[in-house]
């Protein structure tokens, strides 16, 4: 399954220090995820390869409990190498591996 969408680059709320960024993917997209058989991993995690403008690697995304959506984890390599900024759009692509 390959996902496309447009999102907003965001800190990690639960520690102000942190040096954590994510992007969330729409609802309706992570209901579609969400409904992908396949065996649990570890935090409800989905592996896939995700792109970020001529960046790709592959990881997973995970279950956020506040929005019902899943998180993408935004590598500072990433951040640094597509110019992402806090509160900046991204665009991304995730083929899911998972399933």
């Amino acid at each position: 399954m390959i996902i496309e969408f447009e999102g907003d680059v965001f800190q990690w709320a639960a520690r102000t220090d942190s040096s954590w960024y994510f992007t969330a993917l729409p609802l309706e997209l992570a209901e579609m995820v969400r409904e992908i058989p396949r065996p649990y991993r570890g935090f409800g995690s989905v592996r896939v390869r995700a792109r970020v403008g001529k960046s790709e690697w592959v990881t997973s995304i995970f279950p956020d409990s506040d929005t019902g959506s899943y998180v993408l984890p935004l590598k500072k390599a990433v951040r640094d190498a597509e110019s992402l900024v806090d509160g900046g759009p991204v665009s991304v692509r995730l083929e899911v591996l998972d399933g």
